[in-house]
């Protein structure tokens, strides 16, 4: 087997892990996601362990990840080039905040939805990549407008 076909099937069941893992602790369930934000009223905190979880897996995968050299399936990593807090990131972490607390939805749980056949899920993901389309056609390089240094 080739490393491209290595690096698909890699890709595939990772997807997979995470589309099971998603469905299994009710991300995709924009009602629960929303039961989980609602602090004040009829909070839901399940989804807190899936939180955990998720964290716990990221930072072993962090720390294993420092140890290598490179990657098993490519000959480096390749990580952000900054990693500073600057308003763009700020800006678009509200924005993202909001609208998962507004749909019940972010990307990843959106789109593995997408298997239920559920209009919601349709519209969501839509719109989405309608944002990302605007998003590179309107802002992608034109930073000054949105307060990054220049």
């Amino acid at each position: 087997m080739n490393l491209q076909t290595l690096r698909l099937l890699a890709a595939l069941v990772s997807g997979g892990v995470f589309g099971f893992g998603l469905s299994l602790s009710g991300m995709l369930d924009p009602a629960r996601v929303r039961g989980f934000l609602d602090v004040a009223g009829d909070w839901d905190p399940s989804l807190a362990f899936v939180l955990a979880g998720a964290v716990a897996v990221a930072m072993l995968g962090t720390l294993l990840s420092k140890r290598m050299k490179r990657p098993v399936l490519d000959q480096a990593f390749h990580l952000p080039p900054d990693t500073g807090i600057d308003r763009r990131l700020v800006l678009g972490s509200a924005l993202f905040g909001i609208g998962w607390g507004m749909a019940g939805f972010c990307p990843g749980p959106a789109l593995a939805s997408l298997t239920l056949g559920l209009a919601p899920s349709f519209l969501f993901v839509a719109a989405m990549i309608a944002g990302m389309t605007l998003h590179d056609r309107c802002f992608a390089g034109v930073t000054r407008c949105i307060g990054s240094p220049s």
